[in-house]
């Protein structure tokens, strides 16, 4: 192995993969079910009885996962979710947390 080859091959091993972040979707006593699935369909990419089964999971306990990302990915797809449901009057909580 030559030294220029021996360089790239340490720059290589330094690169990490980026962090991945939880989009959690909290439960909320104001926002209606129907909503809750109509963002994780449109925004999260759910399929309808996955979407209907995930607000369930939401509705019955605290909060669920909506997806996993990379943090700009997650972010944006939080924001996202936080706006529409504000434009519409609801107190949807939704983060992008760091996966552990």
């Amino acid at each position: 192995m030559s030294a220029k080859e021996s360089i790239k091959e340490k720059i290589r091993s330094r690169v990490k993969p980026p962090d991945h972040y939880q989009v959690l979707i909290y439960n909320d006593d104001f926002t209606p079910m129907d909503f809750v699935v109509e963002v994780l369909m449109n925004i999260f990419e759910k399929e309808e009885s996955a979407a209907v089964a995930m607000m369930m999971s939401i509705h019955k306990g605290s909060c669920a996962v909506a997806g996993v990302y990379p943090r700009d990915i997650a972010q944006t797809k939080a924001a996202e979710a936080v706006q529409w449901a504000r434009s519409e009057g609801y107190p949807l909580k939704v983060e992008a947390v760091r996966q552990p």
